[in-house]
């Protein structure tokens, strides 16, 4: 989809149609339920340290989180083998399925450093839980990485790519004969997705021929 993706006017265009994800749409998709939309995420100027973070996060001792902490081509990171332990073996229950959905958002929503979590996903994922708004920063993000990667003409996408590809089929007019109800609230468009089963061999040529002619 990069390839369809116009930087300066922040949108795809295919054949002769523009689109781009709105926050509506991404607030419909999501459904999300908690969220206060007037707060919506910002980095802190002067949060806490890196350190500090993970110490609150795993209840370790300062002195693992320090031997934990990585740099990555310039991005602060901490290793998933580290957490991995974490997940499989803390003693408080609700202390491992918190580092499971941090690794989610890590390594599957936002994989900037291969089998790493970086510092920025760090404090996203602890805002989370204070019922702040991230629907603006997912979208935010997958326009930045879009343009980042069009104009290299290659690279990692790290924005939020199962949302996005949720996005695209919404607009397909029907789905295996079936319209697509993705505003009514009985309609879950995430857990559809994961049901769904995708064809298989089908290249990446393929796909842009599809958009092509969409």
């Amino acid at each position: 989809m990069v390839r369809f993706w116009d930087p300066a006017y922040q949108c795809f265009t295919f054949n002769r149609k523009d689109m781009t994800p709105t926050i509506e749409e991404y607030v419909a998709l999501l459904c999300v339920e908690n969220a206060q939309f007037y707060k919506v995420y910002v980095k802190e100027p002067k949060s806490m340290t890196f350190k500090k973070k993970l110490v609150r996060l795993t209840d370790m001792t300062d002195a693992w989180a320090k031997k934990q902490i990585k740099k990555k081509n310039e991005t602060i990171c901490f290793p998933w083998s580290s957490l991995r332990e974490l997940v499989l073996n803390h003693p408080d229950m609700l202390k491992r399925v918190n580092l499971f959905a941090l690794a989610i958002y890590g390594l599957i929503i936002f994989p900037k450093v291969l089998r790493h979590i970086e510092v920025a996903v760090v404090d996203f994922f602890e805002k989370l839980k204070q019922g702040i708004n991230h629907v603006p920063t997912i979208l935010a993000e997958t326009f930045r990485s879009l343009s980042s990667c069009w104009r290299k003409g290659e690279g990692r996408f790290i924005g939020c790519a199962q949302l996005l590809s949720v996005w695209i089929l919404s607009h397909f007019w029907k789905v295996e004969r079936t319209p697509y109800h993705m505003f009514l609230k009985n309609f879950a468009p995430l857990e559809a997705y994961l049901e769904r089963e995708w064809p298989k061999d089908v290249t990446g040529e393929h796909w842009v021929s599809f958009f092509q002619n969409l």
